[in-house]
């Protein structure tokens, strides 16, 4: 560009706009062109505050760190204890969350069940019922009951380890998922009792209760059907934390599983993934308040789930409060979703490896989030459990390593006290202070 226009008078610099942003622009010109709401899947992409802002302080004189060669850390976690006879037992605080058969595959639902079965942690069915791959591959299965009831049946509520009802997610709190005709095959038709090739889309609420009365009648219902043995979990949207975390323990829930908007979704609209829920680093302090106010921290457990990728965050979550986490974007990933050797493909879908998120579409190359036979062919649910088994692993000794740095000789040892923050919003919501200060906004007794 020339400094002069043919006047003499100086150019100036284009400027974008800070609000019609080219992403702006774009989702008005698609919107415009169509007349319908964007639906991908997948979770929020716009950044807010995460475990990213936080860092742990670590051991010097004044706490004293472990060993790692020669000093254990403990990972094992009960989930279930307050009620349940047979609570869940882990041998790490990461769990695998609940993926439906119908947005994934076959094979791809064996292999998160190999995966968490070799790495001593449970997996979750999610909608759409239980399949043998992934009941066959799993020593410790969650069955979730939610407000679609697809699939739902007592036999295989019996045959479950655990049962969670979904009351929200956070990819979407107050709504539902869909599903494509096209990923409705004739085998998920059949376990959902749906017709072939029709768009489905899930209940937002379920259908036989409206509060938090019908709630304990329905936990009462489903222990009777399980014979009082196995764990109830209730899982909520990042929403109003403190208030569902305390609702659902009123209720009778065994386990509080807290899912932040950083949690991914098979398909919604992008105006719920984007503009509903709060981070999942605002959720936790809530729902631990809500439980220490209770008297029921760590007797009815907390699991923590949006966004989590490593040990770090595994650390993090657990130093805010909770007693495990959940992974599903991080396990498909493991499992090979948005690998680069698919590149050429993802480019004829018009997107990229890591930018993929036509999940309901059910052309993913890696045969991973689809139900075409050919495309699922590509996937290896053996090489994918491994993949996953050594993510798991992974995970785990980072979050030990953290841990002895801390002086910690159990990740439930982690406390707030051992976080600092990098941001004040981060400050805010983690409760834990700014970094070189005693301070984070909302501190009580504090003058200004």
């Amino acid at each position: 560009m020339k400094d002069f226009d043919a006047k003499g008078i100086p150019h100036t610099t284009p400027r974008q706009s800070a609000t019609f942003t080219q992403d702006a622009n774009s989702d008005i010109r698609r919107a415009a062109a169509t007349g319908i709401y964007d639906i991908r899947g997948g979770g929020a992409k716009r950044k807010v505050p995460s475990f990213d802002d936080l860092l742990f302080l670590g051991a010097s004189i004044s706490r004293y760190p472990l060993e790692g060669y020669r000093e254990k850390c403990g990972t094992d976690v009960k989930l279930g204890t307050r009620f349940a006879q047979n609570p869940i037992e882990l041998d790490i605080p990461i769990t695998i969350a609940g993926m439906s058969f119908g947005a994934l595959s076959g094979p791809a639902k064996e292999a998160l069940g190999r995966g968490a079965n070799a790495a001593g942690t449970s997996t979750t069915t999610g909608d759409g019922g239980m399949t043998p791959e992934e009941r066959g591959h799993s020593s410790k299965l969650v069955y979730q009951y939610l407000p679609s009831r697809y699939g739902m049946n007592p036999d295989d509520l019996r045959k479950a380890d655990a049962i969670e009802i979904v009351v929200g997610q956070g990819a979407k709190p107050g709504g539902g998922g869909m599903l494509l005709g096209q990923k409705i095959s004739d085998r998920v038709a059949e376990m959902r009792n749906l017709p072939k090739g029709i768009d489905q889309r899930s209940s937002c609420r379920h259908p036989d209760w409206t509060g938090p009365d019908d709630l304990e009648i329905k936990i009462l219902e489903l222990r009777e059907i399980t014979g009082w043995k196995v764990p109830i979990y209730v899982k909520v949207a990042g929403a109003r934390p403190y208030f569902d975390t305390t609702l659902a323990v009123k209720a009778g829930a065994d386990v509080v599983v807290l899912d932040g908007m950083q949690g991914g979704t098979a398909a919604t609209q992008d105006v719920f993934i984007e503009h509903v829920g709060q981070p999942t680093l605002a959720c936790i302090r809530p729902a631990v308040r809500a439980l220490q106010d209770l008297g029921m921290h760590r007797e009815v457990q907390l699991v923590v789930s949006g966004g989590i990728r490593s040990g770090a965050d595994v650390a993090k979550a657990m130093a805010l409060g909770a007693d495990a986490v959940a992974i599903g974007t991080a396990a498909l990933i493991a499992l090979g979703d948005n690998d680069p050797k698919w590149e050429a493909e993802y480019n004829e879908l018009g997107t990229t490896a890591g930018a993929y998120d036509d999940w309901h579409e059910g052309m993913d190359p890696a045969g991973i989030t689809t139900q075409d036979p050919e495309l699922m062919k590509r996937f290896d649910p053996i090489e994918g459990g491994r993949r996953l088994k050594n993510y798991l692993k992974v995970l785990t000794l980072e979050a030990q390593t953290i841990a002895r740095a801390c002086g910690k000789n159990h990740m439930h040892n982690l406390e707030p006290e051992d976080l600092v923050a990098l941001t004040m919003e981060a400050a805010a919501m983690a409760q834990v202070p700014l970094a070189g200060t005693d301070w984070y906004p909302g501190k009580p007794n504090t003058s200004y």
